[in-house]
């Protein structure tokens, strides 16, 4: 089996999983955004030919190397951010899942200007506010108790557009439980702007779970892409 036939049965295994699921869970089905991070921009190709117009990638540079290499595909940014890797995000990035700090979301609000200035992209950063479920910061993710105040942040700054929420429950937690909270935030938000934001959570292991809670977007990796390569 080729490359490209190995990853066309995953995809379409996933994309059944995925309509299964919200079959049996009386939802939408989710916007599927395939993870590439750590496999070859060859892959990436590989998903265009497929019909895949959306990746999601992890590292910046990783990200930005691919982004050059493939300029008909869009790369969504789902990784940590280092704010002095802002001004390049703003530059490659379709979207960021990963906004977590008034700090991060300054600099690349600095950062697409300076792309929107020099001609290097066109239109606003959409942005999802990473959440943190149990409020250790230190793994990504802002405390419940910010999100207010970092809504509120985005929605004045004149080059980001807020689009949702996104999660990683920790490994401890039940992810039935933080992908609930996340959906009532997430419709509670959507309420008070008056336009609907998306739910951004869901990778290949708790796909299942976070789908039947009404995730928007799930992000799988492994299940399309297979084991990262060696080396």
């Amino acid at each position: 089996m080729t490359r490209k036939q190995q990853l066309q049965e995953n995809l379409e295994r996933t994309r059944a999983d995925i309509a299964e699921i919200a079959k049996n869970a009386g939802r939408p089905a989710p916007e599927l955004l395939p993870v590439t991070k750590f496999h070859p921009a060859a892959d990436v190709a590989l998903l265009a030919e497929l019909g895949i117009t959306d990746v999601a990638e992890n590292r910046e540079q990783e990200a930005r190397a691919k982004a050059a290499e493939l300029p008909q595909m869009c790369f969504h940014m789902i990784g940590q951010i280092q704010t002095k890797k802002a001004n390049h995000v703003a530059r490659w990035a379709q979207s960021v899942h990963s906004l977590d700090t008034e700090k991060l979301a300054r600099a690349l609000d600095r950062g697409v200007g300076n792309a929107l200035q020099a001609g290097e992209r066109e239109g606003k950063l959409p942005v999802f506010i990473q959440l943190s479920h149990d409020g250790d910061t230190a793994r990504g993710g802002v405390a419940y108790a910010d999100v207010d105040e970092l809504v509120g942040l985005v929605e004045d700054l004149d080059n980001l557009e807020l689009r949702g929420f996104m999660v990683v429950p920790p490994l401890d937690a039940d992810p039935v439980e933080v992908f609930a909270r996340v959906r009532k935030l997430c419709d509670e938000v959507s309420g008070r702007l008056g336009r609907k934001l998306l739910m951004s959570a869901g990778m290949s292991a708790d796909m299942a779970v976070a789908i039947a809670a009404g995730s928007d977007i799930v992000r799988v990796g492994t299940g399309i892409m297979g084991p990262r390569p060696l080396g």
